[in-house]
């Protein structure tokens, strides 16, 4: 008899590590893998959050820990993956989750600006990616990694976002020659693209000022007309991380509320 969807979506036995756990998307994702059964690192820049996060986890009886880390630093990454293996047993998830979007025209972005964003966004995505495919692979029994990229890999959502935009781009062109060259491993690996969500980043643009135009006016054009929730961007990364998707691999998933049908 098949294996039935309750199964194939369990999570039981392996460990994720999620980066940008501590709030948004990566915090709601966080719960969700707990929830399927994962043990989780809550990785996140801001080291206490991640362990208020990990601790909330364990209080709802499920398994998790937390480690600081900037994923731009090669060293930081290193020791997060080494943090997985000895604390938690392993490493067979990997979501990419962590991204900055700061907001800035073109015409008056610094340097230093577009080189922080693709730092974090890509630099990140790619260090990240390399050391779990290589805990992976000595393993031997394969893996997930799923990158969170944004509908803005397809289509740019507003001015201002010029450096997210190649970030993201260049996050889903990496993670199909990824999945191209894990695949022979048994590593699948996917991106997510978000639409508009209501992080804690997007809620401090309102109210009042051009972000909060901006993110109105964003808003207006969606045919679900609203922002969705990061619980919802995290059903689909378990989704993508369990059995359900176990022929998937150099996909990317759109969940923006038909966003992009504008």
């Amino acid at each position: 008899m098949a294996t039935g969807l309750v199964e194939m979506m369990r999570l039981d036995g392996r460990v994720a590590v999620v980066t940008g756990g501590a709030n948004g998307i990566g915090r709601a994702t966080c719960r969700r893998l707990a929830e399927a059964g994962a043990a989780v690192l809550v990785a996140d820049l801001d080291g206490e959050g991640a362990a208020r996060e990990a601790d909330a986890i364990t209080g709802a009886g499920g398994r998790a820990d937390a480690v600081a880390a900037d994923v731009a630093d090669p060293a930081a990454v290193a020791a997060m993956v080494a943090a997985a293996r000895a604390r938690l047993g392993g490493l067979d998830v990997l979501v990419n989750n962590a991204g900055i979007f700061p907001a800035r025209p073109i015409m008056e972005m610094e340097p230093e600006d577009f080189d922080r964003v693709l730092d974090v966004n890509l630099r990140g995505l790619y260090l990240c990616t390399r050391a779990a495919a290589r805990v992976m692979a000595a393993a031997g029994r394969g893996g997930v990694i799923v990158n969170i990229t944004s509908i803005d890999a397809i289509h740019p959502s507003m001015p201002g976002l010029a450096h997210y935009d190649a970030s993201k781009h260049g996050a889903w062109g990496f993670t199909k020659t990824s999945a191209l060259e894990l695949a022979p491993l048994g590593i699948r690996v996917n991106a997510l693209a978000p639409g508009g969500v209501l992080t804690e980043g997007v809620r401090r643009m309102q109210p009042g000022g051009a972000g909060a135009d901006a993110v109105a006016a964003f808003t207006a054009g969606i045919p679900l007309r609203r922002m969705g929730d990061p619980d919802e961007i995290a059903r689909m990364v378990v989704v993508l991380a369990s059995d359900l998707a176990a022929y998937m691999t150099g996909s990317q998933v759109v969940v923006d509320g038909g966003a992009l049908l504008g």
